[in-house]
């Protein structure tokens, strides 16, 4: 086990902080999400609303977003955010990374590692840890001032994300790595490393002093979702560990399942959402599989991106409370092995969940109980008897809403009272002061507490309850009046109060008295109606194949990924002046390992907007006269997620493009291949079948995957060749339509494997101008799925290319010079713009009745947005309309915020600025209307 560390110490039983159990409740809470002037109020809300710890990522391409150029400054000061959170009187969980995952560009790795020769990234790799110890050399110093033995918030800190999901080839090195840089900076609290799928060896290498934590993201209502809880919380405890359980989803339905199971960290993945500004957008495999992450950040977490309250956290206080009320008895329960004192009859509800118990260190035990059914809008109020066995055999009914979820005690002691033998309704709040001991419940329909080893010459006094003795027992039904009170008074005037509320009340009660006041505030309500705004627009053409913000395009030796050329993030704008041989005859263009986003003009031309996921794209373009090609390509965002079915979701992947060709011939290669089917035995002889020098002349002759054979999984060879052109430069294979896989030989050479997802691939080395090649494709599938067709490009690779880059600083700059040249004359509404126009729109923003400034609702189609508030770059949309537009994830795909505090003195007055491009090839860009609506 992690030797006992002051003041944290760990075990199988408890989390204890300065030597008290406690249960850790942890909400997301992102600084580089959220603008520096609302950090105090949105931590004093989870504070306000149950939570008392955030986790917390650092993104190491925040701070330095080019090698050596560090920033801790205004929205970057870490330093102050840990500060802000002692002060909120939270802990803090760290997570410095260096990979972090949480949507954010590339997982917080810097883009410049992508240029990085020979680097292996997240892995036991000297030169990537030498980047590594750079970035916690800047990062590791603040946290060691902000630990919880130096006087601050965080009680550990975490190295790396959900190793588990990546293919590192030695976490063990590489955990023992960040583990000794972290202690060599003096970091005292403990090291935890968290598992995505489950794999605590994958995701730790078992490194000696770093604790496993667990990711769990179930579906909420998974009946068997304690079982494998359970499970890990056993293996855990094999080691002395409690279960810390870091991420999760957001619903307390769920968070209680979990509370069930002994965890002592509870850690829900974004309560507190936030926005992605600028271009910290991710790219991931959420979608199928590609997907761009929006930049509204928000799960459906309590607490929006805005700051409004949402009803889930008034479950978080109620959460809270519960705990409180149980204390330390709570915080050191151990999950029950043996059946509970309360349990469920046969014949009720299949959507009920449990019982499952905890037994309380000081007495009792807490039983839970779960409703998985949903509510609808027929049903907003759905709930259910459930029939309930009581520890003393009798059968009652226990009503739960579908969705609930209701912890009952049973053999509690209750001091000098006496004990609770059981109860129908949730304990959730317990205080004692001068007046007694108030105790308070919640419960939906009638129900009954009973309570045994009562104090003698007890005087009860009840409203809305009957008490009735029970042999040695007093047994009290409560109807379904609400509140009921029940009081009991000693003869020295010493009194037990118990309160029966309804469970709105729980929910949304300030104070409850022992003397009967019940104060309430009713929750947050927010008027999502747009108000009229008096705005002046106007409006200023863009070209959209000149760079933008006074950015200088530069010759560059070669075509190669943006980040070789040191360009991050942002925009990027390439020139090519066309050859001869790439200027005469043509029949399209080929995008070669190109993304995020590639918009293509000819002569000016626009000849569409595409995503081709860092695979390659053919664009059908026969005119021969071209001699200027002109690409505009953006990063959206680098994946923060591996995912190997698409080049563009490898998190080594790198954007912009390798190469343009200008297609000369496409080799249509449908029919007429010599096939045959590769048997088992005969799978080791690939390169044999694939060699120029075997006689296929008996072999029979079909399609591209025409031969149909009764084995599955089915390996089958076609060989055939093609002329290949004297002239030609490039040549690339496209597997068009394939459902399976194929590994493709050329001329003998094994050139790769082909996939659905990335069907190209580059056969230029293996292929001799002039004359024939032969390919040797091993199609592999596991149905009767689709071949395809066979493609090859023939052609030559655009050369003397010129580049620019643009970032956020040139948007901002291109902004205040255009909105100065603007004429006087208003933009026309709805404002249109045709396939591959690019257009600037301008106006005052207009004083918000909220604080917190304005949310905006966008209509219209065919449009990519970037959104600016005076100088800031607040957000990025890609409107419906077009087939090349991809899933768009993550939060609201059609609305951005405009924070309150950067809207100047008054809250009005400062610029927004849209700059829109039509990305829609088929059909004209439409921006309908803006609704601003109070934040």
């Amino acid at each position: 086990m992690l030797p006992s560390i002051a003041p944290i110490q760990l075990s199988q039983e408890a989390l204890r902080i300065r030597g008290q159990a406690q249960i850790v409740l942890c909400a997301s809470a992102f600084y580089f999400r959220i603008p520096r002037e609302r950090w105090a109020k949105r931590l004093a809300a989870l504070r306000a609303y149950g939570y008392d710890c955030v986790d917390v990522y650092f993104p190491w391409n925040y701070h330095e977003e080019s090698e050596g150029k560090w920033r801790f400054d205004g929205d970057r000061d870490a330093d102050a955010f840990l500060e802000a959170v002692r002060e909120a009187g939270l802990l803090a969980v760290a997570r410095p990374g260096p990979y972090i995952c949480s949507e954010w560009d590339g997982g917080g790795l810097p883009a410049y590692l992508l240029a990085e020769d020979g680097i292996r990234l997240r892995d036991n790799d000297p030169v990537y840890l030498r980047h590594v110890s750079r970035w916690y050399d800047r990062i590791l110093p603040i946290l060691r001032r902000h630990q919880l033995s130096e006087g601050g918030p965080i009680l550990c800190v975490q190295l790396e994300n959900e190793l588990d999901f990546y293919g590192c080839q030695d976490p063990a090195g590489y955990i023992a790595a960040l583990r000794d840089m972290a202690l060599r900076h003096g970091i005292e609290v403990p090291l935890i490393a968290c598992a995505g799928q489950g794999g605590l060896s994958e995701a730790t290498g078992d490194a000696e002093g770093v604790v496993p934590a667990c990711n769990f993201y179930p579906n909420d209502r998974d009946p068997e979702f304690e079982e494998k809880v359970l499970r890990y919380r056993e293996r855990l405890a094999e080691r002395n560990y409690p279960l810390l359980v870091t991420e999760t989803n957001r619903s307390h339905f769920l968070l209680r399942r979990l509370l069930s199971c002994g965890t002592k960290l509870l850690g829900p993945y974004l309560q507190m959402s936030g926005t992605d500004f600028g271009f910290s957008n991710a790219t991931n495999n959420w979608g199928d599989p590609l997907a761009f992450l929006t930049s509204d950040y928000d799960f459906g977490g309590m607490i929006s991106p805005e700051g409004r309250i949402r009803p889930e956290a008034y479950e978080g206080r109620l959460l809270r409370r519960l705990m409180d009320a149980y204390g330390e008895s709570f915080a050191e329960a151990v999950p029950l092995t043996v059946p509970p004192a309360i349990g469920v009859e046969e014949g009720a509800l299949q959507a009920v969940l449990g019982p499952r118990a905890l037994e309380l260190s000081r007495g009792g035990q807490l039983v839970f109980l779960h409703h998985a059914g949903e509510r609808t809008q027929e049903e907003p109020h759905r709930a259910e008897d459930i029939p309930l066995s009581l520890p003393d055999g009798r059968i009652v009914p226990l009503r739960l809403a579908a969705g609930g979820s209701i912890a009952l005690p049973t053999n509690l002691p209750i001091a000098e009272w006496g004990t609770l033998l059981h109860s129908t309704a949730e304990l959730f709040l317990r205080e004692e002061n001068e007046s007694g001991l108030l105790i308070a419940f919640h419960a939906e329909g009638a129900g009954e507490l009973a309570i045994g080893d009562c104090a003698d010459a007890l005087v009860w006094e009840t409203e809305g309850a009957e008490p009735a003795n029970d042999g040695s027992r007093i047994r009290i039904a409560f109807g379904e009046q609400r509140p009921a009170w029940i009081r009991a008074t000693k003869p020295d005037g010493s009194r037990l109060t118990l309160a029966v509320v309804d469970r709105e009340t729980a929910l949304t009660a300030e104070r409850i008295g022992a003397d009967g006041e019940i104060e309430s505030k009713p929750r947050e309500r927010y008027d999502d109606s747009p108000v009229p705004t008096a705005m002046r627009w106007t409006t200023a053409s863009a070209d959209p194949t000149a760079p933008l913000g006074g950015a200088e395009l530069r010759s560059v030796p070669r075509l190669d990924f943006l980040e070789q050329h040191g360009i991050y993030r942002g925009y990027a704008w390439y020139e090519a002046e066309l050859g001869e041989a790439a200027a005469g005859k043509r029949t399209g263009w080929l995008l070669r390992r190109a993304s995020d986003v590639l918009s293509l003009y000819a002569d000016g031309a626009y000849r569409g907007t595409y995503v081709p996921g860092g695979s390659d794209r053919y664009v059908d373009s026969p005119e021969t006269a071209i001699r200027k090609l002109a690409v505009r390509a953006e990063i959206w965002g680098h994946s923060n997620f591996h995912d190997a079915r698409l080049p563009g979701l490898d998190i080594c992947s790198a954007k912009g493009l390798k190469d343009v060709v200008s297609v000369s011939k496409v080799h249509r290669l449908g029919g007429s291949w010599r096939t045959r089917y590769v048997r088992e035995a005969e799978r080791e002889r690939l390169a044999e079948w694939a060699s120029p020098e075997l006689d296929d002349r008996s072999w029979t002759i079909a399609g591209f995957g025409g031969w149909l054979s009764s084995e599955r999984p089915a390996l089958e060879c076609f060989r055939r060749s093609f002329p290949a052109a004297a002239d030609a430069d490039s040549w690339t294979v496209h597997f068009d339509g394939l459902q399976g896989r194929v590994r493709l030989y050329v001329n003998g050479v094994d050139a790769g494997q082909v996939n659905p997802y990335d069907p190209y691939l580059d056969v230029t080395p293996y292929i001799v101008p002039g004359e024939a090649a032969l390919l040797a494709a091993f199609l592999e599938r596991t149905t009767e799925a689709g071949a395809g067709d066979v493609v090859v490009y023939e052609g030559n690779a655009a050369r003397k290319w010129q580049l620019a880059g643009v970032g956020e600083q040139e948007l901002a700059a291109e902004a205040r010079v255009r909105s100065g040249e603007v004429s006087e004359d208003a933009a026309e509404w709805p404002c249109r713009l045709e396939p591959g126009e690019m257009r600037w729109l301008f106006a005052p923003i207009p004083a918000s009745p909220s604080a917190e400034g304005w949310r905006v609702r966008i209509s219209g189609s065919g449009l990519k947005l970037n959104v600016l508030v005076g100088d800031r770059l607040v957000s990025r949309l890609w409107l419906d309309g077009g087939t090349e537009r991809p899933s768009m994830s993550g939060g609201d795909a059609g609305s951005f915020w405009i924070p309150g505090p950067w809207l100047g003195d008054g809250g009005a007055g400062e610029r927004l600025s849209l700059l829109l491009e039509a990305v829609d090839a088929s059909a004209a860009g439409a921006l309908e209307r803006l609704d601003f609506i109070p934040a």
